[in-house]
């Protein structure tokens, strides 16, 4: 079902009209929070240049608490960008962690990869999923909301497999991340 994500009719919503749509259902989710990732890179993240970590690595914080669970599902291509460096660092330096998060090879999704990578998504408990969606250049335009609910749980099914295939992030971080970095 993830590899069908883009074919399920969806509400489009504007950038602005997903955060407007996403965040009261956010606050009233009733289960655990999901997210796929699978872009390697953004144009306009945050300085992740390798001749810029300490400037990259103050930007991290403390993420907000949250009232209910969540776990996240990252792909990663080798090599490893500096956007994705720079995201396993905000990951891995909180305290506590936010959510629970696997990290998986992209040769370990790829028979679910036949035309199009995954899509990037979240999941908010049993009721809605987002499909984020970025424009051409990269630049984040929006999301597609489902609202079907045989598809909601398909999809957090698949997601829970997926998360179960993964590394802990933690482990991933040590081994891939940790000792490239300079500071």
């Amino acid at each position: 079902m993830l590899e069908r994500v883009h074919e399920i009719p969806g509400v489009l919503l504007d950038a602005e009209e997903y955060l407007d749509d996403f965040w009261p259902r956010y606050r009233t989710v009733d289960g655990v929070v999901w997210k796929l990732q699978r872009v390697q890179a953004f144009p306009a993240a945050a300085p992740v240049s390798e001749d810029d970590w300490r400037r990259s690595l103050g930007l991290v914080g403390e993420g907000p608490a949250r009232p209910f669970p969540g776990r996240r599902v990252r792909v990663v291509e080798r090599p490893v960008t500096s956007y994705l460096r720079w995201e396993m660092h905000l990951l891995a330096l909180r305290t506590p962690p936010a959510e629970q998060v696997r990290v998986l090879d992209a040769a370990e999704v790829s028979d679910l990869e036949g035309r199009r990578r995954l899509p990037e998504l979240v999941v908010l408990g049993t009721a809605v999923m987002y499909e984020v969606t970025y424009d051409s250049a990269g630049v984040h335009s929006g999301a597609r909301r489902i609202d079907a609910l045989d598809v909601v749980d398909a999809c957090r099914g698949e997601l829970e497999k997926l998360f179960a295939l993964g590394e802990d992030l933690r482990d991933y971080y040590e081994r891939e991340i940790a000792p490239g970095t300079t500071a």
